[in-house]
Order: structure tokens, then sequence, then C-alpha cells
């Protein structure tokens, strides 16, 4: 997190149900509004550091695709789900979206990319082995 609990939301209320049907309201094209700590430019100059410089920072919405959005383990308050997406989404603004939707509240405790393009993570090297492949020459 890059922040501190600022506030706590009621969960009762959110069942399997809601969770389904509002995760269906995700996928397809959305406009998603950046959070003010992207690496977007504005004049030339970051949006998350004019943030930590105490600037205002207006952001607009974006036009971004999610292609799926799968639920894998809940276990209220934690939802773990995996997104595919196109370039450009905020995974951490989706989850923040999510638990708005849901009427409570959300936010990314942890976050692992695992294909960029048709680079998988299944394919990625070992630290040790590229090493030694680098070593070896290969």
């Amino acid at each position: 997190m890059e922040t501190e609990v600022d506030q706590t939301y009621p969960i009762d209320h959110i069942d399997e149900l809601l969770l389904d049907k509002t995760r269906e309201q995700f996928i397809g094209d959305l406009q998603q509004l950046p959070p003010i700590y992207s690496a977007i430019k504005k004049d030339g100059v970051r949006l998350y550091k004019r943030a930590r410089n105490g600037e205002e920072v207006e952001v607009h919405p974006r036009p971004v695709s999610i292609y799926a959005f799968d639920l894998v383990h809940v276990d209220m308050p934690k939802v773990d789900f995996i997104c595919s997406c196109s370039k450009g989404t905020y995974i951490r603004s989706l989850a923040y979206d999510f638990g708005k939707l849901l009427g409570s509240g959300g936010y990314l405790s942890s976050l692992r990319r695992t294909q960029i393009g048709t680079h998988r993570i299944e394919d990625a090297w070992q630290l040790e082995d590229l090493l030694k492949a680098i070593e070896e020459g290969s």
C-alpha cells in the first residue's frame, strides 16, 4: 500500500452473487480514472511527482479494455482475482473501483504481472539460470 488505511467499510452485505454481478460489470471497454500517483505526464511532469509535492492533480478518464476479470479466491475481506487487460489499465484503480461498486471499499495489497504481450511468467528464466547462461556465453 502506498498510504495507510484511512477508512474502513462494511462488508456484511457482500455475498457471492453480488461479487459475481459486480465483477461482470468490469468486463469490456471502460473509462478508467488513473490514480494521481501515476506516471502519466502533464506538461512534461509525471503526475506522481506533482501529487507528492502537494500540487492539485487533475486526471481524466482513459479508455481501457478488460478481457477477463475472474475471482479466484474469496475470504472476506480479501478477494483474489486474475485480470487480463489492455495496456494502460491501472490494476490498483480496478481494485478501488470494484470495492466502490460493491458499496464498500477496496485497495490492492499485492500485484503480480504474469504476462505482457507474448511474454509469460511461465517462460521466464530463474536468475541463477540466466547468470549461468551469461557466464557460458549462450
